[in-house]
């Protein structure tokens, strides 16, 4: 008796059953989003679960938006004088005081939201640039250039700051905040020169690298294209934290007389002018000086969860 052959419809029934079709779809959106996965939104998504990055990157933004709009807010003018007011604690009239002027403490803490945030994040941005290619430069070139610059950093970093900052802005011609905020570029960037020298030295000895300059790539298209952008996480990360550093470091110049002059609203100049009325007036340099603590805690705190988000190996932690 001849044996049936088996019927077509059957195999097509079988291999197109609904549990191989989904285990089938299944794999191959595993696959795809596998695909999709970058550093950049791995380094995302681990930023969402940190609650404090988020909360310390919140503090920066409505400080910035708050400088933002200071002009259409409904606040007085941070230059108003009414010495019938002067040195009010703070109340229903003038929810944070006034100064030794009559001036609102409210409008000229926002106002200087308007100087010292974005003094900070400037000088960072230029010193962090300016310092990050010496020290690539330094790294990749070696030999007497190396040398140059990294003495020339260790010249500057063997001084303490804030000598060194008052000492460059007496020279640029005493008080002025264009003049603090050099001093601070010059004193903070050969701590970025130092972190990149250290990155292009580890990175040079990747095998791409060496295969690059064995092709004969132009030594400078091999620093551009194939080593710096490997070096941009550790750099984001203490540019973060340091802005918090600089914007420390001007007020502290602004306090002793180097910074900011009046009528400026900065933060600095306004702790100075508190600190001379004594504790009688508190609210006078406490205001300002809660400001900072509160922008300095925001960018520590981003920067930790920045640094967490950005290195694979404490992402899981």
């Amino acid at each position: 008796m001849a044996i049936a052959p088996p019927r077509p419809h059957a195999a097509r029934r079988t291999s197109g059953a609904p549990g191989h079709a989904e285990a089938d779809g299944a794999g191959i959106k595993g696959a795809v989003a596998g695909r999709r996965r970058t550093p950049l939104g791995d380094a995302m998504r681990t930023l969402r679960t940190k609650p404090l990055a988020l909360a310390g990157l919140g503090v920066i933004a409505a400080w910035l938006l708050l400088g933002l709009l200071a002009p259409v807010l409904p606040i007085q003018d941070p230059n108003h004088q009414a010495l019938g007011d002067k040195l009010q604690p703070p109340g229903a009239g003038h929810l944070f005081g006034t100064d030794d002027l009559g001036r609102d403490m409210i409008s000229r803490v926002i106002y200087g939201a308007r100087i010292s945030v974005p003094a900070g994040i400037l000088v960072i941005l230029l010193t962090g640039a300016f310092g990050s290619l010496l020290g690539a430069v330094a790294g990749y070139v070696g030999g007497a250039v190396d040398a140059l610059i990294m003495r020339a950093a260790d010249a500057i970093l063997s001084f303490p700051s804030i000598i060194l900052a008052m000492a460059i802005t007496a020279a640029r011609g005493g008080p002025g905040l264009e003049n603090a905020l050099l001093a601070v570029g010059v004193v903070l960037w050969p701590e970025y020169a130092r972190v990149m020298r250290g990155q292009v030295l580890a990175i040079r000895a990747n095998e791409y690298v060496t295969a690059a300059e064995a092709v004969g790539a132009d030594r400078w298209r091999v620093l551009f294209r194939h080593i710096l952008p490997s070096t941009d996480a550790p750099l984001i990360v203490k540019a973060t934290l340091d802005v918090g550093a600089a914007i420390v470091l001007t007020a502290g110049l602004s306090f002793i007389g180097l910074g900011a002059v009046p009528p400026d609203a900065e933060w600095g100049a306004m702790i100075k002018q508190g600190a001379d009325k004594g504790l009688q007036y508190w609210w006078y340099a406490a205001v300002p000086g809660i400001a900072i603590m509160s922008v300095v805690m925001g960018l520590n705190f981003f920067g930790d969860g920045l640094r967490d988000a950005l290195d694979p190996r404490r992402r899981g932690r």
